[in-house]
């Protein structure tokens, strides 16, 4: 196996179906070049404007200067590290991003971008994957936040809107990457993010947990307020950002919580940034956000996250049991059932999975409507029940195997409530947490995902072919020539004169000049 390969076979089945090889030999002369211009402007431009660790991050996992970076070169280095990489195609789901990191595995976007957007692009790709995430994981304290960091974000609760926004994002980036994208698609897919945007009825903690790797792992300064150093990867991977964001035009605010509250724009160079005092504040700001999460507090809190985001996401009950599905309502209760809780029974949507310590009990998703009732009670294994509980929630019915239960009658304070006769039932004496997706993310693909699964889609697909498309053969063996001319050592003027005036064929692309003009210059 070759490093990335055996990267791969250790990831969960349910996270492969993402990863795709980088397919070295398909990245074009031209890719190489653009390569070669961003990592020669930003290793000159940050040199001293970034965090110490960046330069020797380059080298500490494998990135050079001359070419697009290997992924199995990036992962004998990054071994040694503790962390690994895999191949990605754009934009990959939230869930699936932050889960990957909470193990330590960078997702590199494998593309990359087009000459024309050579200073700024939107869409994920292997410049900002590779040369702005890795080099600072050399950092020992800096890579232990971003574990950190991805498993806050994984279990953050998001909502319909947020998925809806990113396939928007994702759509939005293809089309800006792709060469032969007519203008009405363009704006077609700018005014598509804007209405996903516009259609957000709350800001999910999903949004939150992004805005605070936005504005530190993504767009973060370290050090002091006048004087900051670099260190998000979208600052370190954009020429045009890495040149602007240390100027006066970007209002630079001391790093705290409050960065969850603000927006941000991924078309634009950003107006604020925030400046952590160091490495060890990203962890006081992260653990402050994480004490407001319903994964952290539970009960009523984590109830109504969890109603209000309509996604699938898992209730931890007090034994330790793990209820995956969808919050549908709380019956309150008319007094207090435990700290933090007044609910008296929820009612849940299938398909539901029961697991333990993020592992499935190895039955078959329930299909039908579930309820966890609050109290002290103890449902038994089979036959009849009664059972009273302390919120004045009274439960009668015949208990199946697996918590299945029959003929279900329920009342509350004297009360008759409209329960199915036919449900799951689980009975805990409070809800210690209630977190983002289902718990056991392997069992819920194994059973849904290919009915859910991720596709690149047509869209992407055909870009990525325009882009091949795009490069003129002609063209194409001019930029080989200058490269072989460059690694020989061996540039002759003359060669370099008749080059540059074939050059003049392709007005539209600048670049071959420039790498003409730099051999001139050696030479």
């Amino acid at each position: 196996m070759t490093p990335t390969e055996l990267t791969i076979s250790r990831l969960p089945p349910h996270l492969r179906r993402y990863v795709v090889s980088q397919d070295y030999e398909a990245y074009t002369p031209r890719d190489h070049a653009v390569w070669r211009h961003i990592l020669g402007k930003l290793r000159g431009h940050l040199a001293d404007k970034a965090h110490p660790v960046f330069l020797e991050g380059l080298e500490a996992t494998g990135i050079g200067a001359e070419r697009i970076p290997s992924l199995d070169e990036m992962n004998v280095k990054l071994a040694r590290l503790g962390w690994s990489c895999v191949g990605v195609r754009g934009f990959i789901p939230p869930a699936v991003f932050t889960e990957l990191q909470s193990m330590g595995v960078l997702a590199i976007a494998a593309d990359i971008r087009t000459h024309e957007h050579i200073d700024y692009t939107p869409a994920p790709d292997i410049v900002h994957e590779s040369a702005g995430h890795a080099p600072i994981i050399a950092n020992r304290r800096y890579a232990e936040y971003l574990k950190a960091c991805g498993l806050v974000g994984f279990k953050a609760i998001a909502s319909v809107e947020d998925q809806a926004s990113f396939d928007a994002i994702r759509n939005l980036s293809v089309v800006k990457e792709d060469p032969d994208a007519s203008e009405e698609e363009r704006a077609h897919a700018e005014a598509r993010l804007v209405a996903a945007n516009a259609s957000r009825r709350y800001v999910s903690e999903s949004t939150r947990a992004t805005r605070l790797y936005w504005w530190t792992a993504e767009y973060g300064l370290v050090g002091k307020l006048e004087s900051p150093r670099i260190y998000g990867a979208g600052l370190l991977s954009s020429i045009g950002e890495a040149r602007h964001c240390l100027t006066p035009a970007v209002r630079k605010l001391p790093l705290d919580v409050s960065c969850v509250d603000t927006d941000f724009d991924i078309t634009r160079m950003q107006p604020q940034l925030f400046v952590a005092r160091d490495f060890e504040h990203l962890f006081e700001v992260l653990a402050q956000f994480e004490s407001t999460l319903a994964w952290k507090r539970g009960g009523d809190h984590g109830l109504e996250e969890a109603r209000k985001a309509r996604t699938v996401n898992h209730l931890v009950l007090a034994d330790g049991r793990e209820v995956t599905g969808r919050v549908l309502e709380s019956v309150p209760a008319p007094r207090p059932v435990a700290p933090g809780l007044t609910a008296a029974l929820v009612r849940m949507e299938g398909p539901v999975i029961v697991s333990r310590g993020g592992k499935g009990d190895g039955g078959r998703p329930w299909n039908g409507p579930a309820l966890v009732a609050f109290g002290s009670g103890v449902l038994p294994r089979r036959g009849p029940f009664k059972l009273s509980l302390e919120s004045g929630l009274e439960l009668e019915g015949f208990a199946s195997d697996g918590g299945e239960v029959l003929a279900l009658r329920a009342r509350l304070a004297g009360r008759e409530l409209d329960v199915p006769a036919v449900t799951k039932l689980f009975v805990t004496t409070h809800l210690p947490s209630v977190a983002g997706g289902p718990s056991d993310p392997e069992t819920w693909d194994r059973w849904f995902g290919e009915v859910n699964a991720f596709a690149e889609g047509d869209g992407e697909a055909k870009a990525r072919a325009r882009k091949a498309l795009a490069l003129h053969p002609s063209l194409a063996a001019l930029y080989r020539e200058v490269r072989d001319l460059r690694d020989a050592g061996k540039a002759k003027p003359e060669r370099l004169a008749q080059i540059a005036a074939a050059a003049t064929d392709f007005q539209d692309d600048w670049l071959l000049r420039v790498e003409v003009d730099e051999l001139r210059v050696r030479h």
